[in-house]
């Protein structure tokens, strides 16, 4: 068990948290939500120990271990993948060590007869003779292939670092275990792999993340932090939802009976508080109504944009026509032959581990990158908005964003421009921030608003909930629903691709597709083959390199 007691955290004159006091019991998940800028990965941090409060404390309960994903992806580069993740139960490593140390000695005294011996009998204790064994298995749920495991961690990819850090902060049954954002930058089976193991997991979970429909799959309770407090929820995202929806109805109403009857005493001591019979009763009633408080009501700090993608033009029936396409990145095939033709009612998802792929075909499609062999050809009638995966060069320059955005609007206006910044949380000032100083969250809401001032019919989005809050996601996937074109988007917000995509394309590791017209949920429950074959592939794909 972990617990805060009164604790509040200061910035300068702003008050985070303020006297916050929840407790974390054991055999439960608790998703910490709230709007960016809430405090939720502070809070962690509080909870972790890596960040001291202003004033209270946390509990841990005493012998109880503590691990968090770790935010450094840099912290471990001299190490190898395997020993990174056993590094997850920081005794249990350091036993390791030693006892290798102690037995390569040329000149082994009585002394390291008996640490040895010490050491080896705690480390029974704390199974290690199985240690690599489960980190190899953490890492192979993960997706990180055998041959990964003693690879030093600079050589890794990012994308498998954070792997190696998520399996890092699983490893060896910790009894409380603090994830900040485990789902980011998770491909989706990866991500049903967390669920999965976060379900069977019999400790205390606490998580942020952005995934409703993590959240939903895995949560027991909702920490929601909201005005510096934290109000606890039994049940998961969406009953918080609805609980938290129907607990402010209940209180405007309440509210609003109480205004009922407090207007029905005024006018009755109006009336009667100078007649000598009815002073009393007027007595009386007021009396009742300086007992009567209306609740607060505060609204939530939530705040959600609007995002409404309108196409200019209605499509035609010919969208897209691939043929072929084959390309080949440092010597790996990445696409392999990849012919499909889009309708002008596909809403297609493109999954499957191989994100490369994806990203290679959005950038061959929008002409930001030859094939090596193939064509693809769009329709007359099409125009397309695309939302890149990598922006870094996009918002390298000293632009402001109404300037910058301005360039996409066939209406020269700064009033009009700002509109669709308002829309999208950019309120007064930030209008004029210079493109470069923008956060992650910024850049994304900046893009959107240019895809939707573009009034294209065909949007192209690679990975587009990437550092947008719950709130912006949500508006987003509200958005894609109601939009009457033609959509090709990879995320790996499951929500997102099971209530937008009516066409699911799974790129394989080897650089070829399955294309099926379904939806996700059904793809992945009825499509056992395809999962077989992405295993053959894979294979097929490790005998090449060899």
């Amino acid at each position: 068990m972990i617990s805060a007691n009164n604790v509040t955290l200061r910035l300068g004159k702003k008050a985070l948290f303020e006297e916050v006091n929840i407790k974390f019991t054991e055999g439960n998940c608790y998703g910490l939500i709230g709007a960016n800028g809430a405090g939720k990965s502070t809070f962690l941090k509080i909870l972790s120990g890596q960040l001291e409060p202003t004033n209270g404390d946390v509990v841990i309960t005493p012998g109880q271990r503590l691990s968090f994903l770790q935010q450094d992806h840099f912290k471990y580069d001299e190490f190898s993948v395997l020993d990174t993740v056993i590094m997850g139960n920081r005794r249990l490593y350091d036993i390791m060590k030693e006892k290798d140390a102690i037995y390569m000695k040329e000149d082994f005294s009585d002394e390291d007869g008996i640490r040895a011996s010490e050491l080896e009998a705690e480390f029974a204790d704390m199974d290690g003779w199985n240690a690599e064994s489960d980190a190899a298995t953490l890492l192979n749920g993960l997706g990180i292939p055998t041959e990964e495991h003693y690879t030093i961690m600079k050589d890794l990819p990012g994308a498998l670092k954070v792997k190696v850090l998520l399996a890092q902060a699983l490893f060896g049954n910790p009894d409380i275990l603090l994830l900040d954002e485990p789902t980011n930058h998770l491909d989706l089976d990866a991500i049903a792999w967390l669920e999965e193991f976060l379900i069977n997991f019999e400790n205390t979970v606490i998580v942020v993340s952005h995934d409703r429909y993590f959240l939903n799959k895995v949560c027991t309770n909702i920490a929601d932090i909201d005005y510096g407090k934290i109000q606890l929820y039994a049940g998961n995202y969406d009953f918080w939802y609805e609980s938290s929806q129907l607990l402010i109805k209940q209180m405007k109403e309440a509210n609003k009976k109480k205004e009922e009857k407090i207007k029905e005493l005024q006018e009755f001591i109006s009336r009667f508080s100078a007649n000598a019979s009815k002073s009393k009763q007027a007595t009386s009633r007021k009396r009742a109504l300086e007992k009567i408080q209306l609740d607060e009501i505060r609204p939530s700090s939530r705040k959600y944009p609007y995002i409404d993608f309108r196409p200019s033009r209605e499509i035609g029936n010919e969208v897209l026509m691939v043929e072929n396409i084959s390309k080949t990145i440092d010597g790996v095939k990445i696409l392999d032959n990849v012919s499909f033709i889009l309708g002008h009612d596909d809403k297609v998802a493109f999954v499957g581990s191989n994100e490369l792929a994806k990203t290679t075909l959005f950038k061959i499609i929008t002409g930001e990158m030859e094939p090596d062999e193939g064509t693809y050809k769009w329709g007359v009638t099409t125009s397309q908005s695309y939302f890149p995966k990598d922006n870094t060069q996009i918002f390298d320059t000293d632009l402001l964003i109404v300037d910058w955005l301005t360039q996409f609007s066939e209406i020269k206006d700064a009033t009009y421009v700002r509109g669709f910044l308002g829309r999208m949380l950019f309120a007064g000032e930030d209008g004029v921030k210079k493109m470069r100083v923008l956060s992650g969250g910024e850049k994304v809401r900046v893009l959107l608003s240019r895809m939707m001032i573009e009034a294209s019919n065909v949007l192209i989005l690679d990975e587009p909930t990437d550092h947008l809050d719950m709130e912006s996601i949500t508006a987003l996937n509200n958005g894609l629903i109601k939009f009457p074109g033609v959509i090709l988007f990879s995320s790996r917000d499951h929500q997102v691709v099971e209530t937008t995509a009516n066409r699911i394309i799974e790129f394989l590791p080897n650089g070829t597709i399955i294309d099926k017209i379904t939806t996700y949920d059904e793809y992945l429950a009825s499509d056992e083959m395809a999962r077989k074959r992405s295993v053959y592939s894979m294979a097929a794909a490790d005998e090449d390199d060899n």
